[in-house]
């Protein structure tokens, strides 16, 4: 039977809170960020984006942090079926920081949390027996209620034709053994902990930890000595990490020395963050397993996804896509900082970002200047505008993907925040309007700091007026500005949207855009978006996507800009951009707003005028796009044929 899940993680799952700044005590930090936790959520995700079909089986509260792990693993193609919302706990936390490479204090809070009280009655029989393997990590086997439940989907698994692995994932407190500020302990020696652990290990094909995890489930700190013990109850492949070593795979009796055992090569890399690292090694050597690879191979994946994850920041967000690590195995260590090789930190960005944008239809009134001109126009009545432009955007979305807004914060930033969580693609500008050369809104801060401040949903857009006949001074002040925002852009885990527009400042040709869109490149710019004026030919639109591609396979793509056209002529442009696969749709603003917002200001227009009047435009325009791909398509596969 055809099976829709490779692998299903079970246990925990929680957030993790960790600190910003790097080489202090976690009594002195003053930031966090907020990330999903504990080691089968890790795993599920990290084995999500080398492109296994993962699953999880947990519980999450009734709350926030709950939601949050829900909707992020759904972001990263993880199934959540397993996962039950617990109406009387809360959500498990971890609160952790970077001191230096060897010390990375945490604190857990899991009271009574939420994937704790995980029972039998949690294990779907349906859902085990549709997926060919069941991953167990160590906590879970720690109480008599969870330890249940992990051996009634091991049991399944087993009846059910699928593989069973044990991530043995030592936590000495959270299993008693150690206090509340011994979080970063990893070992502690327990006979009731090794009794409880060998009494499972015979469920298992795969059993994987580091020495000192080995050392607790084989109850002896002679590393051969475990893996003896270990291999004396349980007939699975053991797999041992050995840190800057790598690790080492042992199939059948245990040799005098680790270095007999199967390995893959390591990788000469600096050490920034160990936590989370175990689960990243895990992630890699589940896809070799799961592809069956032999195990210097599987190793060599599993060693590689370690080594990116010691390099960064968090845990889940520093794993790789299966093409970072296709592409981290082919060219190997550049520079032993990781984090700070550009090629492979931009391929990790444009591989993992969350969210299908493969279609734009963008409802943009993020003008200012263009009301503020307008007869009857105030602040007041400019904020309420930008109200009914929301409601318009979001009749037209009626809960449907590929739907976006593009609104400022100064005039529109009531409509800019009911706009959150809405499902609506949301693109925010930082340009002072008609700036030439290039200035940024005063909130922004000189350094652009003020992004830290916005929602991880927003998309910075900025709108550079330039040609390339500028003067060089023109051209340096404008460079300066956009990197400083795309670096700020960046560092804030925020897409970022570079609209161009040559023609306003002088005359274009065909090979006037893609001038421009290499010139950015070369600056090391890499636009999540690219936002272009309607393209006159099919020579300038080839020119300006072969721009692109050459430099960024992996862009989202392209938006065309509506100038004011008529409806007509934005037909004609969408029709001939339609047959481009980069072009995603469009963001159109004043042929949708501008006479409703005219008569509105000066009274003629009511509320619910004006918002029939936009929705009718918007709408109009997205199925004209939406035709003109489907005719685009159709054209391409008559070609085909």
């Amino acid at each position: 039977m055809q099976k829709s899940l490779d692998i299903i993680t079970i246990g925990r799952a929680g957030v993790d809170l960790y600190g910003s700044q790097i080489g202090g005590r976690l009594e002195d930090m003053g930031s966090f960020e907020k990330y999903i936790g504990g080691s089968p959520t890790n795993i599920a995700a990290g084995t999500a984006r080398l492109g296994l079909k993962s699953g999880l089986i947990s519980r999450v509260g009734d709350e926030h942090m709950g939601r949050f792990i829900r909707e992020e693993l759904i972001r990263e193609g993880v199934d959540v079926r397993g996962v039950a919302t617990d109406p009387e706990r809360l959500t498990a936390l971890v609160i952790l920081g970077i001191r230096d490479e060897e010390q990375f204090p945490l604190i857990f809070y899991r009271e009574s949390c939420a994937d704790m009280a995980l029972c039998e009655a949690d294990i779907d029989e349906a859902l085990i027996a549709d997926s060919r393997a069941v991953v167990a990590t160590g906590t879970h086997l720690s109480h008599l209620q969870t330890a249940a439940a992990v051996i009634k989907a091991l049991e399944l698994a087993r009846k059910h034709g699928g593989r069973r692995a044990l991530d043995i994932d030592y936590r000495p407190n959270l299993w008693g053994v150690a206090g509340h500020g011994d979080g970063e302990s990893r070992f502690v020696e327990s006979a009731a902990v090794t009794a409880k652990l060998q009494s499972t290990l015979h469920h298992f094909d795969l059993i994987v930890g580091t020495e000192e995890e080995f050392h607790i489930a084989g109850g002896s700190t002679d590393t051969i000595e475990a893996l003896r013990a270990v291999r004396a109850v349980s007939k699975a492949t053991l797999v041992c990490k050995r840190g800057p070593m790598g690790a080492v795979a042992f199939e059948g009796d245990i040799p005098d020395s680790l270095d007999d055992g199967q390995s893959g090569p390591g990788f000469p890399i600096e050490v920034f963050n160990v936590l989370g690292a175990g689960d990243g090694f895990m992630s890699g050597l589940l896809k070799g397993w799961m592809e069956d690879a032999d195990w210097p191979t599987a190793l060599t994946y599993a060693n590689a996804c370690g080594a990116l994850a010691v390099s960064r920041h968090g845990c889940t967000p520093a794993y790789p896509s299966q093409e970072e690590l296709a592409f981290f195995l082919k060219r190997g260590v550049i520079q032993p900082d990781l984090r700070n090789d550009k090629a492979l930190e931009q391929l990790h960005w444009a591989t993992n970002r969350k969210g299908d944008w493969s279609t734009m239809r963008v409802f943009a009134f993020d003008h200012r200047i263009q009301l503020e001109e307008m007869p009857g126009y105030t602040p007041e009545k400019g904020s309420q505008f930008k109200e009914l432009c929301l409601e318009a955007a979001q009749n037209v979305q009626a809960g449907q993907s590929g739907y976006g807004i593009l609104c400022d914060n100064r005039i529109g930033k009531t409509a800019l925040h009911k706009a959150s969580g809405s499902g609506l693609w949301i693109g925010r500008p930082t340009e002072w309007p008609g700036s030439r050369p290039l200035t940024l809104e005063p909130e922004l801060g000189s350094d652009c700091g003020a992004l830290k401040s916005w929602p991880r949903e927003n998309v910075v857009k900025v709108l550079c007026f330039c040609h390339p006949d500028d003067d060089a001074e023109t051209w340096a002040q404008q460079d300066a500005t956009v990197l400083r925002l795309y670096e700020a852009a960046r560092r804030n885990g925020l897409e970022f949207l570079l609209e161009v527009i040559p023609s306003k400042v002088g005359t274009v040709d065909e090979d006037t855009t893609p001038w421009v869109i290499q010139h950015f490149y070369d600056l090391d710019i890499y636009p999540d978006w690219w936002k272009l004026e309607p393209l006159t030919s099919d020579a300038a639109w080839g020119k300006a996507v072969t721009a692109i591609t050459r430099n960024d396979p992996h862009t989202r793509g392209i938006v065309v800009l509506g100038l004011d056209a008529p409806e007509a002529d934005l037909a004609a442009s969408f029709r001939l951009a339609a047959s481009y696969d980069l072009v995603k749709g469009f963001a159109v603003g004043r042929t949708i707003f501008a006479e409703a917002a005219r008569a509105w200001m000066l009274g003629t227009l009511s509320n619910a005028e004006a918002i029939t009047n936009m929705s009718t435009k918007f709408s109009r325009l997205a199925s004209i796009w939406d035709d003109a791909r489907a005719g685009a398509q159709s054209d391409a596969q008559g070609d085909a044929q």
